[in-house]
């Protein structure tokens, strides 16, 4: 299919289902679900695939599905989006605001699932006109802010036989319409770290006859992340934010026990490595100072996602085609995590970062209760992630073929 016959395709199903698939994406946002709790989520997935002929397998806890479109024949394209929301407050004053207590799709979750939906509904057409040389495996993927979805997802073969895989991301920083893109790492390792200090406590009139518990954790606090600035080469960006500290109940007495949690994010592989032992030597020494034991809980997270080069040049060329001239911008590499980096580890894709900002609107930030999308990026993500997939069908080789498959 010629790239103006798509976009020809593409134009008569959204003005069919773009209203269906607004619709979609508020019933969802109205009734989030946590990760490897979204039972409701899944079940309408599957229920509208079902209606469009296909055949969704939901995964065994019961949450997340993957479903096929085409035949087996030639190559295999997957899909991914992720569908779980976070234990947030939706904050905002809007008819589908989150109906659930203390959970909201506040990460965009509920967008990128139903242009995953509107994707395999318009493929579904395609493939029963004949005109899908391949396979597109849908993922529908459970629990990413775990994280730990994409891990269910690969243990159940989801991505066995799989060629490529593209995923996309809200970004609220980009208007809507345009694809933010970059060959290479897009994201960081994430990690999550647990710190417990404990001492004889005391009295805070003689401190010097103890060991000064808070004194010490607060130096643990500013040290760790302080040293790791000049133990580690800058343009890893290793970092180290605490995000929950606790320690003590009265103001005269020192605790004998206290603890620190928080992050551990970096850009470059062989520094996420080598974190954790850096870490703990740096722990040692400062606890030591102040006469106080220290323990650390360090849990691996994610590993940045690595975007493949041909990948993202077959992503590029299919949005602007999809998209117009201009719709691909250049994105930087961020310290957020996604589990998404664990289908990269094993077969090449790409992920890119979806425009969801009203042009001259306001710039929500994710993980916020106040966090909403501009809906026209329901059809934009429909566009991009239906060309990728015919893109990458039609060439798994060389990209000189793609230009003129799509001219």
């Amino acid at each position: 299919m010629r790239g103006r016959e798509l976009r020809g395709e593409l134009d008569a199903f959204l003005a069919e289902t773009e209203q269906e698939l607004v619709a979609f994406r508020r019933d969802l946002h109205m009734h989030p679900e946590l990760a490897f709790a979204e039972y409701r989520t899944t079940q309408r997935i599957a229920e509208r695939l079902t209606a469009a002929g296909l055949t969704p397998s939901v995964l065994p806890r019961g949450t997340g599905l993957i479903c096929d479109v085409g035949s087996g024949d030639g190559p295999t394209v997957a899909l991914r989006a992720d569908i779980d929301a976070l234990p947030l407050q939706d904050e905002k004053d809007v008819s589908y605001r989150s109906t659930v207590a203390g959970a909201c799709h506040a990460c965009g979750h509920d967008v990128h699932t139903t242009i995953l939906l509107g994707t395999s509904l318009f493929l579904a057409q395609q493939a029963a006109a004949g005109l899908l040389p391949g396979r597109v495996r849908l993922i529908f993927q459970p629990a990413e802010e775990l994280p730990g979805g994409a891990l269910e997802v690969m243990a159940q073969g989801g991505i066995s036989g799989v060629d490529r895989i593209f995923g996309l991301h809200c970004d609220p920083r980009v208007d809507v319409g345009q694809v933010g893109l970059r060959s290479g790492p897009i994201t960081s390792a994430c990690d999550k770290i647990v710190i417990r200090v404990s001492g004889p406590g005391g009295h805070t009139a003689r401190p010097h006859l103890t060991a000064d518990l808070v004194f010490a954790l607060a130096k643990i606090l500013t040290e760790l992340p302080a040293a790791l600035s000049r133990r580690v080469d800058p343009r890893s960006s290793l970092s180290l934010v605490w995000g929950r500290v606790e320690a003590g109940s009265a103001a005269n007495a020192i605790p004998d026990d206290g603890v620190a949690e928080g992050t551990v994010r970096c850009l470059d592989e062989n520094a996420w490595h080598a974190a954790p032992d850096l870490i703990k030597s740096l722990l040692e020494s400062v606890a030591g100072a102040y006469g106080i034991e220290a323990t650390m809980d360090y849990t691996r997270g994610v590993p940045p996602v690595v975007n493949d080069e041909v990948s993202v040049e077959m992503l590029a060329e299919a949005a602007e085609r999809a998209l117009g001239a201009g719709a691909v911008v250049p994105t930087q590499q961020s310290l957020g995590g996604e589990d998404f980096a664990w289908y990269l580890e094993s077969i090449p894709g790409a992920f890119a970062r979806l425009g969801t900002r009203s042009p001259d609107g306001l710039t929500y930030d994710i993980h916020q209760g106040t966090f909403d999308v501009d809906e026209q990026a329901i059809s934009m993500g429909v566009r991009v992630m239906a060309a990728t997939a015919l893109t990458a069908l039609w060439e798994v080789g060389p990209l000189d073929s793609i230009t003129s498959a799509m001219a």
